[in-house]
């Protein structure tokens, strides 16, 4: 088959005929139905476009990056050694016995989402398996705890289709609209539907429309920023540490605001921070080393905006090698990117480089 596929393709042989060097020229023979075809055509040789009056390189006019290396190699890297390290071995056991000690469903599944929302769950992955194992199986079971709680469903459903389980669709009850963290954990998990699930569509718009009203009420201010800010760019859309920064303030206000949970968020997310320095100095020295910044003006020297891809796609600080290869593919990809983008222009309009010089033959 593909054999066939390359037949029905047409066939270019390159030959150089005799001219003179100020002006190159190849023979280009193709195979056509009646034949072969022999014409002559331009040959665009490097010395010759980048020494033409007539031909520029066109520009974008990227701006300059704004984190030079200097800055970056000067900024100082805390929260590293060992007495870091013992303080969070530390808070780690403490939380892990609170995972182990809660028993109540609602309970084990508000303390996951706090932990997701802190961003340190990935320190507790196999507990959190257990739970949300417990609480599939349960429920399937024959458990009613969340009869009637429209937050405890809506809960339990965005917990488990996030981690994988197939839960059940069920339905929502308008006279549930005055259980404003019902509407919200409501709204977060519609964005987790599959194709067919027009009962989630519905929910979306229901819960959006109630809690845009509370917004404007404005009557609790905590719980308020909160919807206001998932109204914004819901939970499942959002960079998890960046979201993490956001909600540890948002938490310090929290009434029922457990110390041993915030103290284990704030020192966690400075360690793993620490870790992303060390890992962006490292991106910058070997994107300084390439030299594709300074001589490259026309492309993008992106290398900051590269890593925080890298960030928004792994930020746990033990993929740091992962983190560090991916930023120099992104670097690289962009550079090559910015080069074909901007092609070479001649007297004012790009050439159609490939299709000028081979015409399909019929």
């Amino acid at each position: 088959m593909a054999l066939k596929l390359l037949t029905s393709l047409p066939m270019y042989n390159f030959s150089r005929v005799p001219v003179s060097s100020k002006d190159p020229i190849l023979l280009v023979t193709s195979r056509t139905r009646n034949g072969y075809l022999a014409r002559p055509v331009q040959c665009m040789a490097a010395n010759k476009v980048s020494t033409s009056p007539d031909i520029l390189r066109r520009s974008a006019n990227y701006q300059p990056s704004i984190w030079s290396h200097d800055y970056i190699e000067s900024l100082r890297i805390e929260y590293v050694g060992e007495t870091c390290t013992r303080q969070i071995n530390v808070l780690k056991e403490q939380v892990r016995m609170m995972l182990h000690k809660v028993v109540n469903p609602l309970e084990q599944l508000e303390l996951i989402e706090i932990l997701q929302r802190l961003g340190i769950s990935y320190h507790f992955e196999e507990e959190i398996k257990r739970i949300l194992d417990g609480v599939y199986n349960n429920d399937h079971g024959g458990d009613t705890w969340k009869a009637e709680n429209l937050y405890a469903t809506a809960l339990k459903f965005r917990l488990l289709r996030q981690h994988g389980y197939s839960d059940e669709r069920g339905s929502f009850k308008a006279c549930l609209c005055e259980d404003t963290k019902g509407m919200l954990s409501l709204y977060e998990a519609s964005f987790f539907l599959i194709e067919g699930e027009n009962i989630l569509e519905e929910a979306r718009d229901f819960s959006t429309k109630h809690l845009e009203e509370y917004v404007k009420q404005n009557k609790e201010k905590n719980l308020a920023a909160i919807v206001n800010h998932s109204l914004e760019l819901p939970l499942h859309w959002r960079m998890l540490r960046l979201e993490a920064r956001w909600f540890i303030d948002i938490y310090r206000h929290n009434q029922d605001v457990n110390p041993i949970l915030l103290e284990f968020a704030e020192l966690d997310f400075n360690i793993v921070q620490a870790a992303h320095q060390a890992d962006l100095k490292q991106a910058s020295t070997w994107w300084k080393s390439t030299g594709l910044a300074e001589n490259l003006s026309f492309a993008r020297d992106r290398v900051v905006e590269n890593f925080f891809w890298t960030v928004g796609l792994i930020f746990q600080p033990q993929f740091g090698y992962c983190r560090r290869m991916f930023t120099k593919v992104f670097a690289l990809i962009t550079t090559i990117d910015d080069v074909y983008d901007m092609g070479y222009q001649c007297n004012g309009s790009t050439p159609r480089l490939y299709e000028d010089m081979f015409p399909y033959s019929t």
